[in-house]
């Protein structure tokens, strides 16, 4: 799962595995550690809520998807979710391959849309 912040902006994208993943109810979470004693992770799950939600606590930012919502987007063909929260804009997205390489691991990504298209 990758983490893109901008402004008043959150972004995750995931993998085909994590959409799995949050398909079936799990969570899908990731660490980033700064130092042995300082650590900042970030989480999605399917839970019982009604609305897309967002928290901020000890270091941890955790996104909470309705579960039918979370069934619905791991089936189907849709890229992705979009939700506000008060001025928080919150983006969740199924991770394309990359067009051109940029030496990123993507076997795990889906198929991008143009992937067969000619880019000029």
């Amino acid at each position: 799962m990758k983490l893109r912040i901008k402004g008043n902006t959150i972004r995750l994208r995931l993998t085909r595995t994590e959409v799995a993943e949050i398909g079936a109810g799990h969570k899908v979470r990731e660490v980033t550690d700064f130092s042995p004693t300082s650590q900042f992770s970030y989480s999605l799950q399917a839970t019982n809520v009604d609305a897309v939600v967002a928290k901020f606590d000890d270091n941890c930012l955790q996104i909470n998807l309705p579960q039918a919502l979370s069934v619905a987007w791991a089936v189907n063909d849709e890229v992705g979710i979009e939700a506000e929260q008060n001025q928080l804009k919150i983006i969740i997205e199924k991770d394309f391959a990359c067009l051109s390489p940029r030496g990123e691991e993507d076997s795990d990504t889906f198929e991008h849309p143009m992937s067969g298209q000619s880019k000029c």
